[in-house]
């Protein structure tokens, strides 16, 4: 068996420690440092003692020492390994052992995510049977060439009728980008727009995703406060007066992320005003427009007619499933030509044959019909969800039932350790999202309890254990 590993130790003739002592002490600080790892081979005992030169007794003394203690295994006839499972030494074991908790080494069985849709409803049949018809079609060999970079035509001209009809926005083929995802769309935006030094307004919380994609791109970030009624635009009108160059403002104003809440009419309308004064752009994301409860959603920024400077971003994946990594980039013609220059350098083109899929999911109706059926049972849930909330918190939090969207913003009544909450809960295998996910400086005080991909019965067994903390 081959042992390529030499170990050169310099032994100290002027201390007490006796040298199968120091031989073990240095093997400890070769597996800490990975010099040797879990599995690799040591040298026989009477090759290591010719090595080191040293009595083949002291070798043997110094490896009984490493096996009692756990850092090494013998196995009959094959030799000595470092050990698979490593012993923890003093200095680190209290950090490892709360490492080990936190990095989920701990898998948890319950998960209130961000709002992510229940994939066990995804049309997945449907879809599977839509990309398996295009590839026996005669004319199949036609796909599996390169398309454009800003994704299928007729796709393209699909989601254009959606956005024009549902959305009330009036745009054509050449002022939208198919994107892989949102994410994407954000990237492509950040990097078409921005220069190093910009300012870009962003929501306190907010979704830290599209901050970092934005100070990726060089922009300096000024937070913007939210409350009942979304944004608040005395701030904003006060970055603007302090800053010359403000390039840009991200807003969610349908269910703004994290806390729900809708972007009041008056304050749209100031921001629209502002933008064209300022010559700043508006980067919309209407992450989840499609879940709404009430009469109708509120019409996007982007529809309206005096809006000059807006990116409007979506995408299917909430829809169909997160896997479907389908979104979308709205703006002018120039900007998508722009858009489509950089997206080329990343990504020549979209996936066409999953566009196509998705098209005719599309045409054939089958998308309106999936989401008519996922939004009764998210209203349901989220009725449900309401229900459970109140029975179990009450008088411990403070929360609004959402109108649309797939999460709850809930506020704790007395000031909590929300971090130690989050260790607690994660032993138990709950996992909730902590406040500096969406926070910028201080960690806002609040949960986002994704509804959606849950059960009843694990939502109520969550709240349960969660109530117990408050």
């Amino acid at each position: 068996m081959l042992r390529p590993w030499k170990l050169e130790i310099q032994f100290n003739t002027n201390t007490d420690k006796a040298i199968y002592l120091q031989i073990a002490d240095a093997i400890i600080e070769a597996i800490k440092t990975g010099m040797l790892k879990s599995g690799n081979a040591l040298p026989g005992s009477r090759q290591l003692a010719g090595l080191l030169k040293v009595n083949r007794n002291t070798v043997i003394e110094a490896l009984d020492v490493l096996i009692a203690e756990g850092w090494l295994i013998t196995i009959e006839r094959k030799g000595t390994f470092v050990a698979d499972i490593l012993p923890l030494s003093k200095e680190n074991t209290a950090q490892q052992q709360k490492t080990n908790f936190i990095n989920e080494e701990i898998k948890p069985l319950i998960v209130f995510d961000d709002g992510i849709p229940d994939s066990r409803i995804a049309p997945m049949n449907e879809l599977a049977r839509a990309y398996r018809q295009i590839f026996n079609r005669k004319s199949r060999w036609q796909i599996m060439g390169y398309s454009t970079e800003f994704g299928n035509l007729e796709f393209r001209k699909a989601i254009v009728q959606m956005l024009n009809f549902k959305r009330g926005m009036n745009i054509t083929p050449d002022e939208i980008c198919i994107t892989r995802g949102s994410q994407m769309a954000m990237y492509l935006t950040a990097n078409c727009l921005l220069t190093q030094g910009d300012f870009v307004m962003v929501e306190n919380p907010g979704y830290k995703p599209a901050w970092e994609t934005f100070e990726n791109a060089g922009a300096q970030l000024l937070p913007v406060n939210i409350d009942k009624e979304g944004l608040l635009i005395e701030e904003v009108e006060e970055h603007l007066k302090k800053h010359n160059n403000i390039k840009a403002i991200y807003v969610t104003p349908h269910h703004q992320y994290p806390t729900t809440v809708t972007l009041s009419l008056k304050r749209r309308l100031k921001l629209i005003e502002l933008s064209n004064q300022y010559n700043f752009t508006i980067i919309e994301d209407d992450y989840d427009n499609e879940f709404h409860f009430g009469q109708r959603p509120v019409l996007p920024i982007s529809s309206y007619s005096n809006a000059k400077n807006v990116i409007y971003i979506g995408t299917l994946s909430k829809i169909v499933a997160p896997a479907l990594r389908i979104g979308y980039l709205v703006s002018s013609s120039e900007n998508i030509l722009k858009v489509g220059k950089h997206r080329k350098m990343i990504d020549v083109q979209g996936d066409n044959i999953m566009e196509e899929a998705v098209l005719q999911l599309i045409n054939e109706g089958e998308i309106k019909r999936h989401l008519k059926r996922t939004t009764l049972i998210y209203k349901t849930k989220r009725d449900a969800f309401e229900i459970i909330c109140n029975k179990h918190l009450k008088n411990k939090v403070t929360f609004i039932k959402p109108e649309g969207g797939l999460a709850f913003w809930v506020v704790p009544n007395s000031d909590v350790n929300i971090l130690e909450i989050s260790d607690k809960l994660l032993l138990k295998g709950i996992k909730i999202i902590t406040p500096e996910k969406f926070s910028f400086g201080k960690p806002i005080s609040g949960f986002r309890l994704g509804y959606a991909s849950l059960t009843e019965k694990q939502l109520e067994e969550g709240i349960i254990e969660l109530a117990k903390y408050l």
